[in-house]
């Protein structure tokens, strides 16, 4: 199995269990597993010692539990993050928050997503397009703005992998392209 196979089988298994028994924490869980996943991938001297396969499990468990500790996490965050440590694969967190988020997003009906323009959008106009696409696709969106001058004008939004590309840049792109069909 691979290793981003795992983390989705963890958080997965993670998210059906609070679900079921704790479901008013979910939210906070993903913001527990993100703190903790976070502290490992900034900690160079933190990761190259919970990632080295020469140190044992039962270290790597006992750097957990009093990183743990000192955090002062709940415990079901706590619980799997000592799982994957008894298990030696610590270092799949990042991949496990970020499967948990992913799960926890599609269970609450928000798809992600980012949408580009040439200049910054006011935020009138980027709740706009949120509000076109969230009836369009009958979720919530929530959109990442990001600015790319050579798309000239227009908009370019991505929804996982859909593309809705309204930009001047490929409009002309498409009238080059008609023109060349044209006279071929």
């Amino acid at each position: 199995m691979t290793s981003s196979a795992a983390a989705t089988r963890y958080a997965r298994a993670l998210f059906d269990v609070l679900l079921k028994e704790s479901p008013e924490i979910i939210e906070k869980v993903l913001g527990d597993l993100e703190e903790f996943a976070t502290l490992l991938t900034e900690s160079a001297p933190l990761a190259a010692v919970l990632g080295n396969p020469a140190i044992p499990a039962t270290k790597k468990r006992a750097v957990a539990q009093e990183l743990l500790h000192h955090a002062s996490l709940p415990s079901p965050a706590a619980k799997l993050i000592l799982l994957l440590a008894d298990k030696d694969r610590l270092m799949l967190l990042p991949d496990v928050a970020k499967a948990y988020r992913e799960q926890l997003m599609d269970h609450l009906k928000i798809v992600r997503g980012e949408v580009t323009s040439a200049m910054p959008l006011p935020d009138a106009t980027l709740r706009a397009i949120e509000q076109g696409l969230a009836t369009a696709t009958g979720r919530k969106v929530v959109l990442e703005a990001k600015v790319d001058a050579s798309i000239i004008g227009g908009v370019v939004t991505r929804l996982g992998s859909t593309v809705y590309d309204g930009s001047v840049a490929t409009q002309l792109q498409k009238m080059k392209q008609a023109l060349i069909d044209a006279g071929a």
